[in-house]
């Protein structure tokens, strides 16, 4: 990959001064393409998609349906209706959830490193409808325990309904083995659920190889616009889901003693929508494409062991996760043991420009489970270059040098 290029087709980093942003595990830039795309709309055909008949309404249908075509491409869904839009990949996971039909005792299997978007719409059931979420405990490097995970598969036995597990961590970059979990799961007759938010930007996807059930991303992650996100749902699942934003194109028709759904995916994509993002997200799948994401993701490794190999021997600082970056991707999270990562974190930008992530990072659970505080996260992408993490790394070790 020509990273110097890359680099070029976003306005923030094409000056010889750019940051170094390593915040890609929060929210990607986004390129020249996705804001002209936006633009596009707002000037050029500012309608509203899937109602009206004039003009801008239909050249902004005919988008939104390019955008759906691209977006099933990518994940290779079995047709462009499996797709739906949503804000991100909460707002996915919610439905997804919410939308199921759940008895008293059914147990619903998550792992102990979840993004509150994938913990917290399960806890939400266990408390006001009795479902029984149950944990499944990672080993000691975070990395999946599948021996464990199939006891406790045995020990739910038939009233195991729910596997719903990160694809890729935010925490840590540790990636699940999603294929074989979800083989597991359906000999028990259970669903699968992912969270991609981490995976699709950064990956190949392939549900079909997956062999899941459900699949969500946020978009806002891959290059794409704020506010944007969606999931992919087998064609027979959306049909029995329920909508939990019922009102404008959720519908048929209405009468006032009753309505009928409209077919999936508008009976999921009620009220106005974000046309805007929804025109862009072609134009991010676009730009995507136009990489082998395998290379893509070997480049965010190598820059990962750099500065893994930098700063994994520095007194007080411990790696999350195992040590090796090819099991982290271009994710490296550091526990500061002397140290508050924010104030670390605002010492990075403020001194040098180095744009990092710190907190616990939606993953309260794990921190607290733990007895952390938080962690300082380096997320690296296609457009960063090696003297992007080796800047976030020296300048890292000076800090910590200064504040002893």
């Amino acid at each position: 990959m020509d990273v110097q290029k890359i680099r070029q087709d976003f306005p923030t980093l094409a000056s010889d001064n750019a940051p170094a942003y390593l915040d890609n595990a929060c929210v990607t830039l986004r390129p020249n393409s996705v804001i002209k795309s936006i633009l596009d709309y707002y000037e050029l055909s500012p309608g509203c998609g899937g109602r009206s008949v004039h003009k801008y309404g239909t050249m902004v249908s005919k988008a939104i349906v390019e955008s759906r075509k691209k977006l099933s491409t990518m994940v290779n869904a079995n047709e462009m209706n499996e797709i739906v839009f949503t804000k991100n990949a909460t707002q996915s996971l919610n439905q997804i959830s919410k939308g199921l039909s759940w008895e008293k005792g059914d147990i619903v299997l998550t792992t102990d490193r979840e993004h509150n978007s994938n913990l917290v719409p399960w806890l939400q059931l266990e408390q006001e409808q009795g479902v029984d979420h149950r944990v499944i405990p990672s080993f000691e490097d975070n990395t999946f325990n599948l021996e464990e995970f199939e006891k406790m598969c045995n020990e739910a036995g038939d009233k195991l309904r729910m596997v719903s597990v990160g694809h890729v961590g935010n925490l840590d970059g540790v990636s699940t083995p999603v294929k074989e979990i979800a083989k597991i799961a359906h000999d028990f007759d259970a669903l699968v659920c992912v969270d991609g938010a981490q995976s699709l930007p950064h990956k190949p996807v392939d549900v079909q190889d997956l062999g899941v059930d459900f699949f969500a991303f946020s978009i806002h992650k891959m290059c794409g616009p704020s506010g944007m996100g969606g999931f992919w749902a087998k064609k027979e699942l959306l049909e029995s889901l329920r909508s939990i934003q019922a009102g404008g194109q959720t519908v048929k028709s209405t009468r006032y003693d009753g309505f009928e759904w409209a077919e999936p995916p508008a009976r999921f994509e009620g009220g106005l929508g974000h046309f805007a993002g929804m025109k862009a997200t072609g134009d991010a799948v676009d730009y995507l494409s136009s990489f082998d994401l395998n290379e893509v993701y070997e480049h965010e490794v190598r820059l990962n062991s750099i500065m893994t190999n930098r700063l994994k021997d520095i007194d007080g600082v411990e790696i999350i996760g195992p040590e090796q970056p090819s099991l982290r991707g271009g994710i490296l999270s550091l526990h500061l043991k002397k140290h508050d990562p924010h104030e670390i974190a605002m010492l990075l930008d403020e001194s040098n420009d180095v744009m990092v992530r710190s907190g616990q990072h939606c993953v309260h659970s794990w921190f607290h489970a733990h007895n952390i505080e938080g962690s300082l996260r380096a997320s690296a992408y296609l457009y960063n270059t090696e003297e992007d993490v080796k800047r976030f790394s020296e300048t890292l070790e000076e800090i910590l040098t200064i504040l002893g």
